[in-house]
């Protein structure tokens, strides 16, 4: 006789969790999703016409945690707005919502649908998840009514806010994260009153969550992975890139390594916003990662992870940013100092007029020192060391202390500073550190193309950041990104 389905089910979740419970690592996925977007409009449409669209981008989302799970995967993330896109009014995006309740009800929507208020999005991902015994990581829309007793109500009695969900392999829901930073153009979402620290444990760590902007700040990023010592942080993210320093690929591996945890990135795709790079990193280096401007299809990573990568021998050990930069005698002001603005900051820089050298730039308190070698010298390439001490104001404040050895646009010294994607000149060595007044500091070395360099580049103790290969790939930047939260 055949045991029924339920029982079935359940000796398959056991024996994973078996399995994971048996193993240090687990397996991981990541979806980047080309989202079905909806049609532009100032009128909401019908609940309906709004769960249609939803569940043809479930549709698509389905068929990647088919895939995942097949390929061994414990967990999958898929991006922010990847269920609905992100063309909202706050009034528009109403039909889209759902009341999501608080992970402590202990509720598995798959087999209970009607326990709260329809919850059909709710009930699908919980059968994603249940039906393929993965873990389910989703970005939805939590609607939570309110009255005139709340001075923060809005005035059509309601909280609207950009949110995340876990879904366990029985389909329960475990956990749910309101987004805390929003981006300058969320207006169709609310802030939380509070900021939210959300963790939940598995057979293969302790986890935590947030979304997209949030990564940038201390709340809840720094709290998660320095107070709550998280093992892996679950990262659905809509991501422009934005070189030199904050393509996906780069700032998400980089704050990674700096951080000392995996990161689960999981983007959406659309070539014509400049969104794409996921990636599946640990601290000591991206596992696995995709960047293209190409194609307008998705695309499923799937990778092996330490489950405690704070125990493993390959963790980075703790890193004295300032030390070395520190012990280096200041310069006097270089002749070749001039001023120019990535993304809106004002650096200031000095050109690598030699094929090989010694140099050092300061801007406020941070001096940052670079010794490097030419592979060989081009005329029609122009790089220049830089440093950035201060707040950034753009798309929100924060403080930022950088160091970067950067191509130049073109050989004009004025286009230094602008987005570059390709390069030509390869360099024997490299070490960049500087006098930072923060211990989160973020290395990042991106090649021609927009490709990472896993394994080629070091952090040594003394806070420098040196490369391994010689000679290195050609070179787009190599950058310590510093973010002084202390002074926010």
């Amino acid at each position: 006789m055949l045991p029924s389905r339920p029982l079935l089910r359940a000796a398959v979740f056991a024996l994973a969790v078996l399995q994971a419970l048996a193993s240090d690592t687990f397996i991981a996925a990541v979806y980047e999703h080309a989202v079905i977007l909806p049609d532009a409009t100032d009128e909401p449409v019908s609940p309906d016409d709004a769960l249609a669209l939803m569940n043809r981008n479930m549709d698509v989302l389905e068929g990647a945690i088919k895939e995942a799970a097949q390929q061994g995967a414990h967990i999958i993330v898929t991006p922010e707005d990847g269920i609905y896109g992100w063309r909202f009014t706050r009034e528009t995006i109403y039909p889209y919502l759902e009341d999501i309740p608080d992970p402590a009800v202990n509720w598995i929507p798959c087999t209970d649908p009607t326990r709260f208020a329809p919850a059909p999005v709710q009930e699908r991902l919980s059968c994603m998840a249940r039906n393929n015994s993965i873990y389910v990581v989703a970005n939805i829309g939590d609607k939570k009514p309110c009255n005139s007793s709340d001075p923060g109500c809005p005035s059509d009695g309601r909280y609207q806010y950009n949110t995340d969900v876990v879904f366990d392999p029985e389909g329960k829901l475990v956990a749910r994260y309101h987004k805390y930073n929003l981006f300058m153009s969320e207006t169709q979402f609310n802030y939380p009153k509070e900021p939210e620290a959300i963790t939940f444990e598995t057979p293969f760590g302790k986890f935590g969550i947030f979304t997209c902007f949030d990564i940038l700040f201390h709340e809840p990023a720094v709290v998660l992975v320095s107070e709550l010592q998280v093992d892996t942080v679950l990262f659905p993210t809509a991501w422009m890139n934005v070189l030199p320093f904050l393509s996906a690929v780069e700032f998400h591996s980089a704050w990674a390594m700096g951080m000392g945890v995996n990161l689960l990135s999981a983007n959406t795709h659309n070539i014509i916003l400049s969104m794409t790079g996921s990636g599946i990193y640990a601290p000591d280096g991206a596992r696995t990662y995709y960047y293209s401007m190409k194609t307008k299809d998705g695309h499923l990573l799937v990778a092996e992870l330490d489950s405690h990568p704070r125990l493993s021998p390959a963790f980075p050990p703790a890193v004295n940013w300032s030390s070395y930069a520190s012990s280096v005698k200041r310069l006097s002001p270089n002749n070749h100092d001039f001023r120019g603005l990535i993304f809106h900051d004002c650096f200031t820089f000095t050109d690598l007029t030699k094929p090989e050298g010694n140099l050092t730039v300061c801007q406020k308190d941070l001096c940052c020192h670079l010794s490097y070698k030419m592979a060989g010298k081009r005329e029609d390439e122009v790089y220049v060391l830089g440093a950035f001490d201060g707040l950034h104001v753009v798309e929100g404040q924060y403080y930022l202390q950088i160091c970067t050895l950067l191509k130049c646009k073109s050989p004009d010294l004025n286009m230094c500073g602008q987005p570059v994607r390709t390069a030509q000149t390869k360099f024997e060595t490299f070490s960049l550190s500087g006098t930072f007044g923060t211990n989160y500091v973020f290395p990042e070395v991106l090649y021609s193309g927009v490709q990472l360099a896993p394994g080629e580049f070091e952090v040594l103790n003394d806070g420098r950041l040196i490369s391994k290969t010689r000679p290195t790939k050609p070179i787009v930047t190599v950058t310590l990104f510093g973010r002084w939260y202390e002074k926010d």
